[in-house]
């Protein structure tokens, strides 16, 4: 068990999950052929781990769409409204209404107006951790009773050990969980003897299968810990203790250090403790000081969210370290964290640089290297000698390449100035020739940017990729899109347009393609939630733009109407965010770098005719360190960078921004320092929930709460909505509300995207009716 690991990429290779579970929700196939899929690739996995030399493989790990709500339905915390009956097991049909909600049932009529039927809502999504990665939050009720709905870790042991592999089951520790989830009313940690029973009847059911071991997840570890949350984990790990046995328990954190929680986790009664040593290496002296000599330790040392190669030598010296302190039987070695985060094989990437694959490792070749490292921990270093030399000369290599260093982007962050990120007029001056320039009516209607990425869009961007078109049958079937699309929006009665985005492949990666600094793969992707994928781009070097990459289409889209149209752009932190980034350098210098970039597209826009601007955010709350000690830095700089991207412009151009599930009660002033004339967030899920944030900080600019959640088929009423904008406007005066969806519509079908904006304009027409009243 020296080479272990902590979980693996659920997707497949190729994305066979987003295709079943796809053609599954699409009704071409049925719930035996889903299930089928979801073995096959568990079964592939398993193989590919003990083929890369790990002894253990984590099992139950692999979910359908989200391991926490994974937990939340195994424990029976499904809120009422869902079919769902105490003592049944949760059905498929169940499982996914929690997961994107209930599709109404009437038909929309030609004009897109018709109104849909209610169906139930999705439960709120998030983001895990400081990750891309989404999970649905368990709602939870006073008095909660939490009643086992099946055991499907004990199913996963069951399956692995039939099939031949030494198995580690995977389970989401019970205080996270309860850490990550709402109420109502009261404090979820309340809940946690009632909680503790359903935990303890999995374990006992694993040991007499006969599992050695069980990970158990903790990573609020690694937050900061109010008291009675440290407590919570004190009565959790007592309570099971006294059922475990013989199972051992290894306790799993993961995205920091724990800091001030260290003696906290040393303390708890578990036979193992997981490290990040990536994150933290700085945690691995005390660690070793203070652990129980009997106590495991699992070291984090090779980088499971990042794509580069490990420094073994480097990674090597921490495990010596370990192993001067402690017997090497009670030393694993593992990635940092589970690599869901990573993508599969770097093996299917042929078409990249050889020079720049060189120093990459996907979730294959990472797992291979904990193998290394794990060999030369049992045999001495000796043993891995000539894979240590390799990592040097590679690690060497990659510091001298010339691609890594441009010094004109170093003289272009050098000659910035403080006035760089300072609009010419404080707000209140930039609204008013705003609204002189732009004439819209009370609570404006608009979109956050891109429209159905059909199947035909797609097909067509496919034949040009693989030249079955010429450049001008593309952009004559492109500049076709744009112009349905404006006819549509102006017969829906938007009051500010977008072009669709129809020429974009993906948020980051299509703005990437036009900038110097990044490299692409043909099958890097990760999941961001359920079905949704995404293939982070990878920058490798300095960050230039030799030309405009948005400007043609958006100003062709603007010569098609005389309603304002916004430019879209992705921001400087989340273009570093959702990218592989590189680890040469801080990560201030890459945010700087890009934000210099998009402030020249911004003024090229403007200068274009754009009245309107939009510099997407979502990840900027993702980015967030972990503990509130580190935060203060990381926010000046961001907000900085997004004030560089958006201060080139005159009063008179509006600069929006827009944000993705984000919890803003801790960084709402930053929020506002950011200075953009409007935002737009998402706030359909939780009911205007969080838009609370807005309201107590007295959120000077103007707001646009979305009034639909995109991430459901369901298509919600006008009624609905309006009732969503009143509850809105006892938090934000009526004359800040925008109305728009919570994010772009990329994801979903006209279908549902005809009836929804009409819906959501018919409840902006009806509050203006009622405000002139």
């Amino acid at each position: 068990m020296t080479a272990t690991n902590l979980g693996f990429p659920r997707i497949g290779l190729r994305r066979e999950l987003k295709t079943a579970l796809e053609s599954f929700w699409a009704g071409k196939i049925g719930e035996a052929d889903l299930r089928a899929t979801a073995d096959a690739l568990r079964l592939r996995h398993w193989q590919l781990q003990r083929d890369a030399g790990i002894g253990c493989v984590p099992v139950n790990d692999f979910s359908l769409y989200d391991h926490v709500l994974d937990t939340a339905c195994t424990v029976g915390a499904i809120p009422d409204g869902y079919g769902w009956r105490k003592g049944q097991p949760v059905s498929l049909d169940t499982y996914f209404t929690l997961a994107r909600g209930e599709r109404g049932t009437a038909e929309p009529c030609g004009c897109g107006h018709a109104q849909a039927a209610k169906g139930a809502p999705a439960l709120e999504m998030t983001k895990w951790f400081d990750t891309n990665y989404h999970y649905l939050v368990p709602i939870l009720r006073p008095g909660q009773d939490f009643t086992p709905t099946g055991f499907p870790a004990v199913e996963a042991y069951e399956a692995a050990t039939r099939a031949g592999f030494t198995a580690r089951p995977v389970l989401l520790g019970p205080v996270s969980f309860l850490m990550l989830s709402k109420m109502a009313e009261g404090d979820p940690l309340d809940l946690l003897p009632g909680l503790l029973p359903a935990y303890a009847e999995t374990l006992k059911r694993l040991a007499k299968a006969g599992a050695r071991w069980v990970q158990i997840d903790e990573p609020c570890l690694v937050l900061d810990l109010p008291e009675k949350a440290r407590a919570a984990f004190a009565n959790a790990y007592d309570s099971l203790a006294r059922v475990a046995a013989p199972l051992s328990v290894m306790l799993t954190t993961y995205f920091g250090g724990l800091r001030d929680n260290l003696d906290l986790a040393l303390s708890l009664p578990v036979q193992g403790l997981h490290l990040d040593l990536v994150r933290a290496p700085e945690q691995l002296a005390p660690a070793l000081r203070k652990a129980p000599p009997r106590m495991a330790l699992s070291l984090g040392l090779v980088n499971g969210r990042n794509i580069w190669r490990t420094d073994l030598r480097a990674a090597f010296a921490l495990l010596r370290e370990a192993a001067s302190e402690r017997r090497a039987e009670a030393l694993l070695v593992a990635p940092s964290c589970s690599l869901l985060h990573s993508p599969i094989d770097l093996e299917s990437e042929t078409a990249l640089d050889p020079e720049l694959r060189g120093w990459m490792a996907f979730a294959k070749q990472k797992l291979a290297e904990v193998a290394v490292l794990a060999r030369g921990l049992r045999e001495g270093g000796k043993a891995i000698e000539a894979e240590l030399q390799e990592s040097d000369a590679i690690q060497a290599a990659r510091r001298a390449s010339p691609k890594l260093n441009d010094p004109a982007v170093a003289a272009r962050l050098a000659a910035g100035t403080p006035e760089d990120a300072r609009r010419a007029s404080p707000f209140p001056t930039r609204r008013t020739a705003q609204r002189d320039r732009l004439n819209l009516p009370a609570f404006p209607t608009t979109t956050i940017g891109s429209f159905p990425q059909t199947a035909e869009v797609r097909a067509a961007r496919a034949a040009r990729k693989r030249g079955e078109t010429t450049q001008e049958e593309y952009e004559a079937y492109l500049r076709a899109e744009i112009a349905e699309s404006i006819r549509w929006q102006e017969e829906a009665g938007l009051d500010m347009l977008v072009h669709g985005e129809f020429e974009r492949n993906d948020m980051v990666e299509h703005f990437a393609e036009f900038l110097e600094g990044y490299a692409f793969t043909r099958n890097g992707w990760v999941q961001s939630y359920g079905s949704r994928c995404v293939k982070p781009p990878v920058i490798f070097g300095d960050v230039s733009r030799p030309g405009p990459m948005t400007v043609r289409w958006s100003a062709y889209a603007q010569s098609l109407t005389s309603r304002p149209m916004k430019g879209m752009l992705t921001g400087p932190v989340t273009m570093m965010q959702w990218a592989f980034v590189r680890d040469d350098v801080p990560a201030a210098k890459v945010r700087r770098q890009l934000a210099y970039v998009l402030r020249d597209e911004v003024a090229d826009l403007e200068a274009a005719g754009l009245a309107a601007v939009q510099i997407d955010e979502p990840a900027i709350r993702e980015g967030l360190p972990l503990r509130a000690d580190d935060r203060a830095g990381y926010l000046a700089d961001a907000v900085e960078c997004f004030r560089i991207t958006a201060s080139a412009v005159r009063d008179a151009t509006q600069i929006h921004t827009h944000m993705c599930y984000s919890e803003f009660n801790d960084i709402i002033g930053s929020i506002a320092d950011m200075d953009a004339d409007v935002i737009s967030i998402e706030t359909a899920r939780s009911r205007m929930e969080l838009l609370e944030a807005f309201a107590v900080f007295d959120y000077p600019n103007e707001i646009g709460p979305g009034v639909w959640d995109i991430h459901s088929p369901r298509v919600p009423e006008a009624d609905e909505m309006r009732g969503l904008l009143q509850v809105a406007a006892q938090r934000i005066p009526a004359e800040r509300l925008w109305v728009n969806p919570d994010c772009g519509l990329k994801t979903r079908g006209w279908a549902e995207v005809r009836p929804a904006i009409g819906n959501m304009v018919n409840a902006a027409r009806g509050l203006r009716a009622q405000a002139a009243e």
